[in-house]
């Protein structure tokens, strides 16, 4: 029987789309982050829905995931091959037909080639993006000899990712691409457990008590730089946005961070809270209903 255990840790089918996969991690993660839901149960549901997103993102880990199964990063070379491109997959370079890079590179493959632009996209931690980062890329491409036969040929190569970079946004490298071609690299960024990012602002859901919402005062509230304290006015709403101006994405024109109230009532009420509630529910009658007709 296949291994659904990655799948099963992020409640999705096999068939899942990469889209299905990415909702449903951020749905995992914001629910079972240590900063929200505290306690070992929650913890664990954080971790394992992070190893089956970082499976499961990458197509292919994911398909030697469905595969081979909780096996699928075990190295299995192949007998009948010999040479740097031994992996978990037989690979033959007669089965590269140059004609095949066409359409990706903009033109045909041959011996004596003009330069080509590649194209890559690199996935970016929030966090790197606000701070700036470096990161090494690994790619793949074809090499053609002057036969015009091609072969597969991996290059790392060093990114720095730069302070206030964007999602959609593209990085060029001069003389990085094929024969000499730039490498054009688009940025996207990875989900992120707490933080929804659109465009160059950030949004989190900051969870408020009813006392907290009724009475106003301060709170503390994380940012990507580290905690800081909210003013929470009084009488505040359920989904109401409070903006933090400039804590957003430090891009050309910095972003701003919305924290979006969220009210939590106590798990369990003690008797003398009870016995408050009461006195408050004589005290302040009011009927939220009304514009209902109830």
């Amino acid at each position: 029987m296949a291994d659904t255990a990655l799948y099963q840790a992020l409640g999705v089918p096999k068939d899942a789309s990469a889209d299905d996969i990415k909702r449903a991690y951020r749905k995992m993660a914001r629910k079972y982050h240590p900063d929200v839901n505290p306690g070992a149960e929650a913890d664990a549901k954080f971790k394992a829905a992070g190893a089956a997103y970082e499976v499961l993102s990458d197509p292919e880990k994911r398909a030697a995931y469905d595969r081979f199964g909780a096996d699928w990063d075990q190295p299995r070379p192949d007998p009948a091959q010999t040479g740097p491109w031994q992996s978990g997959y037989a690979f033959d370079e007669r089965d590269i037909n140059p004609d095949m890079f066409r359409d990706f590179f903009g033109q045909r493959f041959g011996a004596g080639s003009r330069r080509h632009d590649q194209h890559a996209v690199v996935e970016v931690a929030l966090e790197d993006a606000i701070a700036g980062a470096k990161t090494t890329l690994t790619l793949q491409a074809p090499q053609i000899d002057e036969t015009g036969h091609a072969t597969m040929q991996t290059r790392h190569i060093d990114l720095a990712i730069p302070k206030g970079v964007l999602p959609g946004q593209h990085l060029r490298l001069a003389g990085q691409g094929v024969e000499g071609g730039d490498l054009l690299i688009e940025v996207t960024f990875q989900p992120h457990p707490i933080y929804r990012i659109e465009g160059r602002d950030l949004y989190v859901t900051l969870p408020i008590t009813p006392w907290e919402a009724a009475l106003g005062g301060k709170v503390r509230m994380p940012t990507p730089t580290g905690a800081v304290d909210l003013n929470i006015p009084a009488n505040a709403r359920q989904g109401q946005k409070l903006r933090l101006k400039g804590r957003g994405i430090p891009a050309a024109q910095k972003g701003d961070l919305y924290a979006e109230l969220h009210l939590v009532n106590p798990p369990k009420l003690s008797t003398e809270a009870r016995a408050l509630y009461e006195k408050l529910a004589r005290a302040q009658p009011f009927n939220p209903r009304a514009k209902l007709g109830v």
